[in-house]
């Protein structure tokens, strides 16, 4: 049942943060396109997330690296064109903004401009400040991510939790600080230790989102894919899947080809 009501006005970066201000929990998926964006924004959730995850569940890529800025684009204007409440924010992809701030602004203002988006996302700490106060200083909203940056995979060697070493732990913590210092408007935190997540959220103003990060993040993401269950190979200690659409859609093709095999579809009332 949806709970999208034509009275709802469309979230923004300051309802986001009056969300954490009253301790209401944020939700958040990605979507990729227009026909399933339209289905997300209308259940009501408050953020979408044009992930460069895209790359692995629509592109079928190993990693997330490959995605190109002119590609998150087109997946980025799909779904702008559906979503009538949602904050929608774009990743930025890999080698669009690292190490060059002129390039950073130029990748988020081609994003922004193009895509109708409202805000972007980048991957990393105080080695892109620079990147992201560029951008900031265009008036374009941005989103943080710390933990396990999956545009980092070959730096990393592995999908495992990050920051468990209370080394990487507090650098983790020092770039939450930084990210909220210089203007972001929230963060992602993805796959860290819970009780990592919860002293972070209590260290900033701005709203964390956690995924694989525990309870205390101030909102929670999920690849849309996964939740669905449509990716049957993907599962993390993190997933919670809510449906098995890889088996309903299964079995409606199984039984849509035996129908035309049967010569039982189309029927006389489905023909002119």
């Amino acid at each position: 049942m949806s709970i999208h009501t034509p009275d709802i006005k469309r979230v923004t970066t300051h309802i986001i943060q009056e969300m954490k201000i009253r301790g209401e929990k944020i939700s958040c998926l990605t979507a990729y396109d227009y026909s399933m964006a339209g289905i997300v924004d209308a259940a009501g959730v408050e953020l979408i997330l044009v992930g460069d995850s895209a790359s692995n569940v629509m592109a079928g890529h190993e990693t997330t690296l490959p995605i190109t800025i002119d590609q998150m684009i087109y997946h980025a204007t799909s779904v702008v064109r559906a979503v009538k409440r949602a904050l929608v924010v774009v990743d930025l992809p890999f080698g669009s903004y690292q190490g060059n701030s002129r390039e950073a602004l130029n990748s988020a203002i081609r994003i922004m401009k193009e895509s109708g988006a409202h805000a972007v996302k980048l991957e990393g700490g105080l080695e892109i400040k620079d990147s992201i106060t560029r951008i900031l200083s265009a008036g374009v909203p941005v989103m943080g991510h710390l933990g396990l940056t999956p545009q980092s995979i070959y730096k990393f060697g592995t999908y495992t939790v990050r920051a468990r070493q209370e080394t990487e732990a507090q650098k983790l913590l020092e770039d939450a600080k930084m990210l909220e210092e210089v203007g972001c408007f929230s963060m992602v935190l993805e796959k860290i230790p819970a009780s990592l997540t919860k002293k972070v959220s209590e260290s900033v103003t701005i709203p964390t989102i956690g995924i694989g990060a525990g309870q205390h993040a101030d909102g929670q993401i999920l690849v849309l894919h996964d939740l669905l269950g449509i990716n049957k190979a993907f599962k993390p200690r993190f997933l919670r899947r809510y449906a098995d659409l890889n088996g309903i859609m299964t079995d409606a093709i199984s039984n849509y080809i035996k129908d035309v095999k049967g010569k039982s579809f189309p029927n006389e009332q489905e023909s002119y």
